[in-house]
């Protein structure tokens, strides 16, 4: 699974690879179709079938089948008529290739329309795949002709996923008139960073006689940022001058991705 991203710089284009094994003969598995002597006039005809309909996954779902010395691409496409309805009637070779798809999801096992649209959660990493053949082959455009009228080659989302984002960061501009003894830096939201939203929140804190903060007030800011940075500054420590006193601070968020064209 390759998946495009809106944004490269906060989310990144990803390759996702499964591998199964199915115990089952290839006889049993294609039923008594021939992948090979399907018409290509009738799977055109097929895919036609409901251009008005709605789409329900987007799914660009297709097979290459090595026929002799040809390679042959079948496409299958999911839509809500076929999804929804009491009687689809779904052509017989894109009802067959759904059902020899569905048989091979399960041997690979959880498939990615069982996961978020994109994962949100900073511990979450993607797992090393760099050295896998079938992953080297993606990148070298292989499977390229499977997807011609996707709007994002193959090769190209695999170029895309080896691009890092930025680390965004977050300082502290301004403490006055006293500076925390104890600074802890406020997460970076993990919405606002995938909506990429930057810029500094201003607030106001009491310190009492402990050097604890007390009454937090946001001046100005981002509301995707100040849950967070409350949550930070009520943690912070200050020397004990600083007891009885009122604290003007102001924090910076960055994700340090380029503007927008």
């Amino acid at each position: 699974m390759l998946t495009p991203a809106a944004d490269t710089c906060t989310q990144p284009a990803k390759v996702e690879v499964a591998i199964g094994a199915l115990s089952a003969p290839v006889a049993e598995l294609l039923g008594k179709t021939n992948p090979c002597t399907i018409p290509e006039k009738e799977l055109r005809r097929e895919q036609k079938r409901c251009r008005k309909c709605l789409v329900f996954s987007g799914a660009n779902v297709a097979m290459q089948v090595q026929c002799g010395n040809a390679v042959r691409i079948i496409r299958a496409d999911i839509l809500d008529r076929d999804m929804f309805d009491p009687a689809p009637n779904t052509p017989e070779h894109t009802s067959w290739t759904m059902q020899l798809l569905a048989r091979i999801d399960q041997a690979v096992g959880k498939g990615v329309m069982d996961r978020p649209m994109f994962p949100i959660a900073d511990e979450e990493k993607a797992a090393s795949i760099q050295d896998e053949e079938i992953v080297r082959s993606i990148g070298d455009g292989k499977y390229d002709d499977l997807f011609k009228g996707a709007p994002d080659k193959p090769s190209d989302l695999y170029r895309g996923a080896q691009v890092r984002a930025p680390s965004p960061s977050i300082r502290l501009i301004s403490s006055a008139p006293f500076q925390p003894l104890d600074f802890i830096q406020p997460g970076y939201p993990p919405i606002a960073k995938l909506a990429r939203i930057d810029g500094t929140v201003t607030f106001m804190i009491d310190v009492d006689r402990d050097g604890i903060v007390t009454n937090f007030t946001v001046q100005s800011g981002h509301p995707m940022l100040r849950g967070a940075t409350e949550k930070a500054v009520n943690n912070w420590k200050f020397p004990k001058e600083a007891a009885g006193h009122r604290i003007q601070a102001t924090i910076e968020f960055a994700t340090n991705c380029p503007p927008k064209k």
